[in-house]
């Protein structure tokens, strides 16, 4: 029977930049003292143990912070639980895609990627963090400086109404403010927000979907290589370390499913009971985003010199 070191320790992929976060890979079965690591052999080791390991560490790579932020940006607006949920997993299925074609890429043919390339790959989720945020910090901004024009609309000169609609079987109404200039009380109250169906994209309805799949994409790309690494230091044979990969992979979509449903849970709250509420979880969720983007993006691009001549990148 072969063992894993119980104190084999090693950083785990997707840690955020300048902390350090370890995984402790335990032992298949106890018995070994000698110090050092030994290569674990899936198929002389207990296979239910192994695939139970992946997915749980799957599922703590969805909590990594990068990606928590990411998700809960896209999903800020969602009224539903269930629409939440399938972008958290949608969200799985891109960084899925990316992880298992660009890992399985590193587990079998042995492919180093150049220290650059490396980083570049993390920058490009600093870009999509600081993309999804950019809108909330835009309109902080004007709203900032309307006050400081003194533009800023009065209380007086609100009109706060609502229109039902239905969304399936399910009939229900989103309030919503109007600012009183160039129309009169009743046009305020009683215009119509209905749109014609035909002009409506098809895709409207789908684009937090393919956007979080997007975002998955490139969470995924960034990640691969650190994954890969990290499952090849532990299981050498390629197909072994390749199905690893997959039920990790599986982990990760279960569990920023499950993460997607428990974030989302206070906003759709808020949007029923308290909108003003809503509306800072929203904007919050954004101006995090944009911070936590302009964060990662000085770690790489000025701390770990992308953009230098000696880059330094070590796959986390």
């Amino acid at each position: 029977m072969v063992f894993l070191h119980k104190d084999f320790i090693c950083e785990f992929a997707g840690a955020p930049r300048g902390t350090s976060r370890t995984i402790i890979i335990y032992t298949v079965a106890t018995g070994l003292t000698a110090e050092g690591t030994i290569p674990m052999n899936p198929a002389d080791a207990a296979p239910f143990g192994i695939a139970l390991l992946g997915l749980l560490l799957g599922m703590r790579h969805a909590t990594d912070p990068d990606h928590v932020i990411a998700v809960t940006t896209i999903l800020s607006r969602e009224r539903r639980l269930m629409t939440a949920a399938r972008i958290g997993i949608v969200w799985g299925l891109g960084h899925t895609l990316t992880v298992l074609i660009v890992g399985a890429a590193i587990i079998v043919f042995r492919i180093a990627i150049p220290t650059r390339l490396g980083l570049a790959m993390e920058f490009a989720v600093a870009v999509v963090l600081i993309l999804l945020g950019a809108g909330a910090a835009a309109s902080l901004m004007r709203r900032f400086a309307a006050q400081m024009r003194g533009t800023w609309p009065d209380r007086e000169n609100l009109v706060v109404h609502a229109h039902p609609h239905t969304h399936g079987d399910t009939a229900h109404s989103h309030p919503h403010v109007h600012v009183g200039a160039g129309e009169n009380a009743d046009d305020r109250i009683h215009h119509d927000h209905r749109i014609a169906t035909d002009n409506l994209p098809a895709f409207e309805s789908r684009r937090p979907l393919l956007k979080s799949f997007g975002v998955g994409l490139v969470h995924g790309l960034a990640g691969s290589a650190a994954i890969a690494l990290l499952i090849l230091s532990a299981i050498p044979q390629p197909l072994w370390a390749t199905l690893y990969l997959a039920i990790f992979c599986l982990g990760t979509i279960i569990g920023m499913g499950l993460i997607t449903v428990a974030i989302a849970t206070p906003f759709v709250v808020a949007s029923r009971k308290v909108s003003w509420l809503h509306q800072g979880l929203v904007t919050g969720s954004g101006l995090l985003s944009f911070g936590f983007g302009l964060f990662l993006a000085y770690q790489i691009g000025v701390v770990d010199h992308l953009f230098g001549t000696a880059p330094n990148w070590i796959p986390r």
